[in-house]
């Protein structure tokens, strides 16, 4: 896989979060992908995730301003659209591990999110 087929799957990853069709993402993940944030094997968890903020925030949307590939990972520093604003710009950053041409493993962290919403379930 090169550099630029990894950072389109990660702008295919947003596209299927945006338009909300979120089980066409299910053939972007390995079987075996690991979320670090949720603690989750799979891809379900991460669905339901998606699910519950859009149902909390039905603009919520993310603009990728950064991508960075280097090997196996893939950085993305995306805005956050649709949420309320506190001081902080909302922002998320995430690193994915790509196996295969899929995404194997996530870490992210963001600033200015409403993760409450998550939390509550």
């Amino acid at each position: 896989m090169t550099a630029h087929d990894a950072g389109e799957l990660v702008r295919r990853l947003q596209e299927c979060f945006n338009t909300r069709q979120f089980d066409q993402a299910d053939d972007l993940f390995a079987q075996d992908f690991f979320s670090h944030p949720l603690g989750t094997l799979g891809f379900e968890a991460g669905k339901e995730a998606w699910r519950t903020l859009v149902a909390h925030f039905p603009d919520y949307r993310v603009v990728a301003e950064d991508v960075l590939v280097d090997r196996d990972r893939v950085a993305v520093r995306s805005s956050v659209e649709g949420v309320p604003r506190g001081g902080v710009p909302p922002m998320l950053i995430e690193i994915f591990r790509v196996h295969d041409g899929r995404l194997a493993e996530m870490w992210g962290i963001g600033q200015g999110l409403p993760l409450e919403v998550l939390a509550a379930g």
